[in-house]
């Protein structure tokens, strides 16, 4: 097994709603424990049992994990930080696609998926979580590894 990354998203108690919206976007396999259902000995706090412990999404080339802030007097700010999840997709209309799937749940487009100067397609859009999520294709450096491979 290679090491590997992975995004881990801390939400306001919106952990659940936030990752089912992901997951009718994206697709793939969604997995959601919450703290009720799980052993509560030796917990440094008492969390609400409908909050969620852990959660996952992963799709064939990806995955994601988070859960709902349980600490009490802990803030994580989303938006607002210099943070994104930078997803590569397949063709520009597939960035089209998903951007629109996030508008139409009540995002809004922070930059728009156009055309950029270093020759791939390139936006930003927030979910309605404060989430930034942006869109890349790799069409640049698909022309310049196939240019150095000629």
């Amino acid at each position: 097994m290679t090491d590997s990354i992975s995004a881990y998203v801390s939400l306001p108690g919106q952990t659940e709603e936030a990752f089912t919206l992901w997951h009718s976007i994206f697709g793939g396999d969604l997995n959601i424990i919450k703290y009720g259902n799980q052993p509560m000995e030796g917990m440094p706090f008492t969390p609400d049992p409908e909050a969620v412990a852990h959660v996952t999404l992963r799709t064939e080339s990806w995955g994601i994990a988070g859960a709902d802030q349980a600490m009490p007097n802990e803030e994580y700010p989303v938006r607002g930080t210099a943070y994104s999840l930078l997803v590569e997709v397949e063709s520009p209309e597939r960035g089209k696609e998903i951007i629109e799937r996030f508008l139409g749940a009540g995002g809004e487009i922070n930059m728009p998926f156009a055309l950029a100067p270093w020759g791939d397609w390139y936006g930003q859009v927030f979910d309605p979580f404060g989430v930034m999520w942006s869109l890349s294709t790799a069409q640049a450096a698909q022309a310049a590894q196939t240019n150095q491979e000629a």
